[in-house]
Order: C-alpha cells, then structure tokens, then sequence
C-alpha cells in the first residue's frame, strides 16, 4: 500500500441514514495528470490500453493510489454514504478484470460489435477462463483502510464479459458466460474478505442484447452471486452517455432481474427520462434509482433531484429506495461530477426531511 495512504485504525461501517441512503454507481473522473482523457473520450476499452495513462509503468501504482485518495475524499466532502474507490485504476469498468484471466489471448484480440453499431476490439477466449489471482483485493483493502463509510467494489458481470469477448474455446456463449462467472463468484468472496460491505457487478449488456438475457443472464448472475457474504448489486444502464448518445425510453430487460439473487438492482432514470413506475416490476429488490444525468453537463438543481427522488416514491418505499447517480462518473469533469454529488446529497436530505 502506497505511503500516501492514511491509515485508519479501526472502521465502523454504519449506514449514516436509515433511509434514501446515497450512493455512486462506481467511477469518479480521473485527474488529467493520471490519465488522458482525450485518449479515453469516446470509447470504452475492452482490451488494454496502456497509451491513455500519463506516468511511467514505476510511478504508476503510487500515482492511482493518490488518485484514488482524491476521489474518496471528493465522496466524503459530498456527504455520500456509500462510496467506491472512483475505480481509478481501470482504463474501464470491465477491461481492468476481465484481461487479468487466463484462457485470453491479448496480443491477437477479436472483434465483435459494440452497443453504437461500431466494431470494437475484445479479449479472444482461446482457453479455459480461470482467475490465476485476485485481481481487485488491493483495491478494496486500500479503499477500506483510507474511509469509515460503507465501501462497495464493482466488478463486470459474466453475461456482459461474455458479450465483450471473442470466443473461440467454449461449445457457445452460455458456456463461456457460466465460466466467467466462476471467476467472478471467486473474485465477489475475496473482495468480502477484504472488506467490502456491498458487490456490484456492472451488466450493462443485457439492456443490450435482450434476447440472449433473458436465454442465460440471471443464470449466470445468480452463480456468480451465490453464497456471497455481503449485500450485492447488479448495475444496467443504457451506456455511458459519452458513447451512447440516444438512450431509449424503457428498459428491454428488466423484470426479469427480480429472480436474480441479487440484494439490489441499479438502474437509470434521470437521462432517459424513465417512467418511475417501472420500479413497481422489481417488488423483491432495494432498488438503485439514477437520479443524475451523465448526459448533462449542468450540476442539477438539489429541487430538480428531489422531484425525481419523490416521484420514484410513488412506486417503491423508501426502505427500498437507494439514491445514485444514473451511471459512472468518469466521462464528466471532477467540478461536474462533484458538484452533481453534491446536488444529489441535498435533494435527498431534503426529501428525507419531510418524510
């Protein structure tokens, strides 16, 4: 662990509110000396890629880790509740796991089609998907000894992973989603141990490929999830608004998330402009309610977030409603996503307040 870390002596994790708790659905921008982002605007990458870091391969670890430091501590000063370690490390929300399994070939990637209708360059399964290590246990135990908030860890799922790759080992795509779960539910046991509060596997993929969802993903998802030892959550949106710009109207897989073992289900509603009533489909879940948009550049009005917060009321109690942002911060500005964080602590507290 990097020098620059402070340690905290002992942690209490406790909810800070009973209810409308805040939370972010895991990336926080990245400072423009760690990485740059004009490398990284539009595109999201499914292999490495090393080009968009400024620091050499030496100074890198302990650059992320002060990088990390400032995106825990911009949480904190936020007022949120549950934070994530802004996942600065990742060049992606999934490549950073997703190339550290055996069975990849990395120097002859495949290509499938990205959720745009672009052709985009992914991991060619060439063997047997094993996780040799854990790859994200330094993250958690950094995160967990440099914050008293509750912590989540984010990890891509198997079904979205399974899309996200070339396959040339497995008898079919079902086969390889069953395996990267494997990997997975290995990775979820070892990030509680480490001391993780919740587990957020990220499955934006199945809003993308609905058919093939509903064929295997909850599947996969529940293997991935079983026996895990803390609260966990599955993450679908509709795509980083920084790629996808045309966002529909209603999910095309959703209902279907109800069967899944999961403790919460994370969606977005604000960009979209999503009918709260969908909320009413997930009866069973503590649900994620996107109550920030990526796609605006302005910081939301605190009253603006609130009026959303209430209208998701109107279909799900407030036991079961966790207040978020739509999606990942990374594509936004440190200001702008600072300042959305800190509209949306204030329209919860003041939705809270009344009730």
């Amino acid at each position: 662990m990097a020098s620059s870390a402070t340690q905290l002596e002992s942690v209490d994790p406790a909810v800070t509110h009973t209810l409308l708790p805040t939370a972010v659905v895991g990336s926080y921008p990245q400072p423009e000396w760690l990485v740059d982002r004009s490398a990284l605007a539009g595109k999201v990458p499914r292999v490495r890629a090393r080009e968009i870091w400024r620091v050499d391969d030496a100074l890198l670890e302990g650059a992320q880790d002060d990088a990390t430091l400032l995106a825990i501590r911009d949480m904190e000063r936020a007022g949120i509740d549950i934070v994530t370690d802004g996942e600065v490390r990742r060049e992606s929300y999934s490549n950073h796991f997703a190339t550290a399994l055996e069975g990849i070939d990395l120097d002859n990637p495949g290509v499938t089609t990205g959720r745009s209708g672009q052709t985009v360059h992914v991991p060619r399964v060439v063997g047997e998907i094993r996780r040799p290590r854990p790859v994200q246990v330094r993250d958690v135990a950094f995160l967990r000894a440099n914050t008293d908030r509750r912590i989540k860890a984010t990890l891509p799922g198997p079904f979205t992973m399974s899309q996200q790759a070339h396959n040339d080992y497995y008898p079919d795509t079902r086969a390889l989603a069953l395996a990267y779960a494997d990997a997975v539910r290995a990775e979820v046991a070892d990030l509680f141990a480490a001391g993780a509060d919740l587990v957020q596997l990220d499955e934006p993929w199945m809003q993308a490929r609905p058919e093939a969802a509903k064929a295997y993903a909850v599947e996969a998802i529940n293997h991935a999830l079983a026996d895990a030892a803390g609260t966990t959550v599955v993450h679908m949106c509709f795509g980083y608004a920084a790629t996808v710009k045309d966002k529909p109207a209603g999910y095309s897989f959703l209902p279907e998330l109800d069967q899944c073992v999961a403790d919460q289900i994370s969606i977005e509603t604000a960009q979209p402009k999503l009918d709260p009533a969908v909320l009413e489909c997930l009866p069973s879940k503590t649900v994620l309610v996107g109550v920030i948009s990526m796609g605006d550049p302005e910081v939301e009005d605190p009253e603006v977030v609130a009026q959303r917060i209430r209208a998701a009321l109107l279909h799900l109690p407030a036991e079961r409603l966790v207040v978020a942002p739509d999606c990942g911060m990374k594509y936004l500005t440190r200001d702008v996503a600072y300042g959305k964080l800190c509209a949306m602590v204030e329209g919860a507290a003041r939705v809270r307040d009344a009730l």
